[in-house]
């Protein structure tokens, strides 16, 4: 989001302040204290994503396989790091546009301005992720700039990160997304395929010649994809994903868990 300049009262001389959406509208409060407190993974956005005449790329929604809800997304950058971050182990929860931070600027008195980073995401060990998500490396000009140095400040004051994310290899990109369109707990499959999957993955061997070992390549490989996502199984992301592609053991698999399979959660 541009960069605003704001005549604000409340907001201090030094430090910052976070608005966010709340049931009977906005809600505003120090920086810190909200960190600390408000869950924004669980928060809509603070304002809408725009909409720009000419792209072909409109405001949607990214569905997480990590939440088993949806995300709003504004851009296909965007999309690009929720993908990412939907496969990251380390990753619980992620929010599209929840918080707005304010700011007072130090080199013009009295003028406040404000972000709305475009994404926020919520680690295991309880800290957050604030990003945003350039289609070019230059985009936002001066104001994305300064931001990113105001928001990377607020951040550090409560132990977070903010990030100005770029996507990876086009070919990982491109294998990722492959493997996201089998997030869905439903391609896991039937507890004893998922099972004959791992076995006979056990030792690193051609994907294909392990779908063959399994049975029809047509049930099969929807399971394997589906473990590659989830990191159950592993192979090389920055080669294109073909039929003799390495695939490996990923995390530990402790085998299926009671009520699991097609359809059902992990």
């Amino acid at each position: 989001m541009a960069d605003m300049s704001v005549a604000v009262p409340d907001v201090p001389e030094e430090g910052f302040e976070a608005v966010f959406a709340v049931a009977g509208g906005l809600e505003q409060e120090r920086w810190e204290r909200a960190a600390a407190r408000v869950l924004f993974e669980e928060l809509g956005p603070v304002s809408a994503f725009p909409v720009i005449p000419g792209k072909r790329w409109g405001p949607g929604w990214w569905w997480s396989a990590t939440t088993g809800r949806h995300v709003a997304q504004g851009s296909a950058a965007m999309v690009v790091q929720l993908m990412l971050l939907d496969r990251d182990p380390h990753v619980v929860a992620m929010a599209g546009r929840p918080v707005r931070v304010l700011w007072r600027d130090a080199q013009e008195r009295g003028v406040v301005r404000s972000w709305v980073p475009q994404l926020f995401a919520r680690y295991a060990d309880g800290t957050g992720l604030l990003a945003d998500c350039p289609g070019t490396p230059g985009a936002g000009g001066v104001a994305a700039q300064r931001a990113a140095a105001a928001v990377s400040e607020a951040c550090a004051r409560v132990g977070w990160v903010y990030r100005r994310l770029r996507a990876p290899d086009p070919v990982v990109v491109g294998n990722v997304r492959w493997l996201a369109g089998y997030r869905h707990p439903r391609f896991r499959g039937a507890l004893e395929v998922e099972a004959a999957v791992m076995e006979a993955f056990a030792d690193p061997r051609p994907l294909v010649e392990g779908v063959r070992a399994v049975g029809n390549p047509l049930v099969v490989l929807p399971v394997v994809y589906h473990a590659l996502w989830a990191r159950r199984l592993r192979a090389p992301l920055d080669r294109p994903l073909h039929g003799g592609v390495l695939v490996s053991p990923g995390l530990a698999w402790a085998g299926p868990v009671a009520g699991e399979g097609a359809g059902a959660g992990r």
